[in-house]
């Protein structure tokens, strides 16, 4: 079942490559040109430092999918970390961001909630030990 895990790697991927398109659909300029120098710094700070993190997801998804998917008790624990990252993630997307930014992106809200739903069960699953042989 190391398939599954390789399309999360794919999805977190394609997460990544989003964000390239997201700074002029948040008219990121103009908005961020608003805060202080510190406040723009920290933003951007950690938007880079989350997509890094992506990478190193998808990294371990496709070098370490036997491991996340039940294979080692590291695997389970490392796929258990990610699931609350993206399950956690799903929520606040639900819940805490804007709800009239999401219902003009409609179509683009839905796919990114589903691809988080997905990512959430599938490392829930190999937390688990659900992809183990």
């Amino acid at each position: 079942m190391t398939h599954w895990i390789w399309a999360a790697g794919a999805v977190q991927l394609g997460i990544v490559a989003a964000n390239v398109l997201l700074p002029k659909r948040l008219d990121l300029r103009e908005n961020l040109g608003k805060l202080s120098p510190m406040l723009r710094q920290v933003f951007l700070v950690h938007w880079f430092y989350i997509l890094f993190v992506l990478v190193g997801f998808s990294a371990v998804c496709f070098f370490f999918a036997d491991e996340l998917a039940g294979g080692s008790r590291l695997g389970r624990f490392v796929s258990g970390g990610i699931s609350i990252f993206w399950l956690l993630r799903l929520f606040l997307q639900l819940f805490y961001y804007d709800r009239e930014f999401r219902r003009r992106t409609a179509v683009l809200d839905a796919t990114y909630c589903l691809a988080l739903a997905f990512l959430g069960a599938v490392f829930a699953l190999g937390a688990f030990g659900g992809f183990s042989q």
